[in-house]
């Protein structure tokens, strides 16, 4: 890497520094004089810029200057804010059909009864409220360190799906409903061979209503119980012991065999965001979101209140008006609720996305929704709603990320992929996530944490669709069942987020 900075569109009057800069550098591309130090990743005026003026990066605009900016003057909170925005939706004005994959791939999976695929077997203590959680976790905990247990080799453990929520809530209304849709898309989701459904007995989230008549799963394996009926803690252990151990046995019985890619649905999360996100590691997996979706496979974009201000670039790529409506609407649900919320949708970025060179939602939102390259956006869903549709499809979530990947594995994902330029750790059970580094400095310092470096991009001229392959090749390969850093790290039992909506009573 010999320039210093970089400047991503023709319209912008910005570049991005591409590593510490001091005053009396010259800027690569506009040749003007640094006046002052720049932070790696940070913005400098390429021009002068005046007061309420607009500032441009990607092209679009991030925000309008709060006062004059002289060219080579650092850009940031200090002198740059929110700007009024008129946005084009233009609904399904670009939408472009990717090219379907000339070859058939194949992963190693779980084949289940509805059709769907697995990328792991696990079995879940799933919890109908949080006065069950801790008994779920002795069940999971217990059986773990049993003989049995030890002899099952294909089911890669037992998961404690347990929350903070479930009860001292309305049994009618948008709260309910969310919980609802999230516990029964856990039971369902593929990466899970058989479940437990643990509850107290008396809480507001009853334990016959999820049951239903449809008993959650499919395939039979799955039971139920409540502790206040099964006769207390040690009693309910027990029951569950001997439960698991036949769910488990059933779970055995199914083994890896090769399915086509297009039964892997991919969740997209970007966490713990800097500047380079939607330069290296957010476009890359764009491509490689692409790749998976010409092969007939499904991607999962989400975090709502972090593609605010960029949601054009999606409603454009809508392959239907209603699909590019139902966006919108989310926007303007999104828009009440944080005003009778007493937030604002500006909220972000986070401190630590300020640290790494972001300055206003809409810088943040313009890198984020690369993360979903360029194919049409085929279906618009609520937080947890399965997806029912093959393609780039977005799941309305809040962008805190926990929260975000729970409603995504609800809806069906079986993998995540998570960018980051912090250095975000976490994990996901019964999804296996793939972390991509955005810049070099942070995967070197957290390598055990990081699967993939995207900062190659921007030191060593790697292009973003050879790292896309890159990040592609990985899908695949996890999917079969090759180990994350963080699975490898034990991460995944602490990250079930339901999103809590309504009144705590």
């Amino acid at each position: 890497m010999t320039q210093n900075t970089i400047r991503l569109h023709f319209e912008d009057n910005i570049e991005i520094a591409l590593h510490d800069l001091q005053p009396g550098d010259l800027l690569s591309v506009s040749g003007v004089v640094v006046r002052a130090p720049v932070p790696s990743g940070h913005k400098i005026a390429a021009v002068p810029i005046s007061s309420g003026q607009l500032v441009r990066r990607y092209g679009q605009v991030i925000g309008a200057a709060s006062t004059d900016i002289a060219a080579g003057e650092h850009i940031h909170v200090h002198n740059l804010g929110m700007a009024d925005l008129s946005l084009d939706y233009a609904f399904s004005s670009h939408v472009r059909p990717l090219a379907p994959a000339n070859s058939a791939r194949t992963f190693m999976g779980y084949k289940r009864a509805n059709g769907r695929v697995g990328t792991r077997n696990y079995v879940g203590v799933l919890t109908s409220v949080n006065c069950s959680g801790s008994v779920a976790r002795f069940i999971a905990e217990a059986a773990e360190k049993t003989d049995w247990f030890a002899a099952m080799e294909n089911v890669d453990g037992i998961v404690p799906i347990v929350h903070g929520t479930g009860c001292g809530m309305s049994g009618v209304d948008e709260g309910y409903d969310t919980l609802f849709r999230t516990l029964g898309g856990y039971a369902r989701n593929p990466n899970f061979g058989g479940i437990l459904l643990v509850g107290l007995g008396c809480e507001v989230m009853q334990v016959p209503d999820l049951v239903g008549k449809d008993r959650l799963r499919p395939d039979g394996n799955f039971r139920y119980m409540t502790i206040q009926h099964t006769g207390g803690t040690r009693k309910t252990i027990e029951a569950g012991l001997a439960e698991l151990k036949d769910i488990s046995a059933k779970a055995n019985m199914v083994s890896r065999e090769p399915a086509p890619i297009s039964e892997l649905t991919i969740g997209l999360q970007c966490g713990g965001s800097d500047s380079y996100s939607g330069i290296t590691a957010n476009p890359a997996l764009g491509y490689a979101s692409d790749l998976l979706v010409s092969h007939g496979g499904t991607t999962i974009l989400s975090e709502t209140p972090e593609i605010y201000g960029a949601e054009h670039l999606l409603t454009r790529r809508a392959a239907t008006p209603e699909v590019g409506q139902k966006l919108v609407d989310r926007i303007h649900w999104w828009e009440d609720y944080t005003a009778r919320n007493k937030g604002e949708m500006n909220n972000n970025p986070s401190p630590g996305n300020k640290r790494g060179g972001l300055t206003t939602i809409l810088e943040k939102s313009l890198g984020a929704v690369a993360k979903g390259g360029i194919a049409p956006l085929a279906g618009v869903y609520k937080f947890a709603e399965p997806i029912d549709t093959h393609g780039f499809v977005f799941m309305d979530s809040p962008g805190y990320d926990p929260c975000s990947v729970t409603g995504q594995v609800a809806s069906g994902a079986t993998l995540i992929a998570f960018t980051t330029g912090r250095g975000s750790v976490s994990g996901y059970k019964p999804a296996p996530g793939i972390k991509l580094a955005t810049n070099t400095e942070m995967y070197d310092r957290m390598s055990e944490d990081m699967d993939i470096n995207c900062g190659d991009i921007l030191e060593l001229g790697v292009s973003i669709e050879e790292k896309g392959r890159e990040i592609f090749e990985m899908f695949i390969s996890v999917a079969s069942g090759a180990e994350t850093k963080s699975e490898t790290l034990g991460f995944g039992g602490a990250e079930f987020v339901p999103w809590q909506i309504g009144a705590v009573m």
